[in-house]
């Protein structure tokens, strides 16, 4: 399986991206769903909401 490609890579985030981020997660997205709707790999969405204290919901 060839690995995705995305086009905001190693990019800084915008105050439009977390925004989006903080609304995805306050309405009970997951990590996946919030990280394709942005245009962000999951490992950076995940690590930027840890850093800046953002809750992401746990999808079974």
């Amino acid at each position: 399986m060839a690995k995705e490609f995305f086009e905001r890579h190693k990019q800084p985030w915008k105050s439009d991206e977390a925004g989006q981020l903080r609304t995805l997660a306050a309405k009970g997205h997951g990590l996946k769903a919030i990280a394709k709707a942005i245009g962000r790999s999951e490992e950076s969405t995940k690590d930027f909401a840890k850093k800046n204290k953002i809750e992401i919901a746990k999808k079974r």
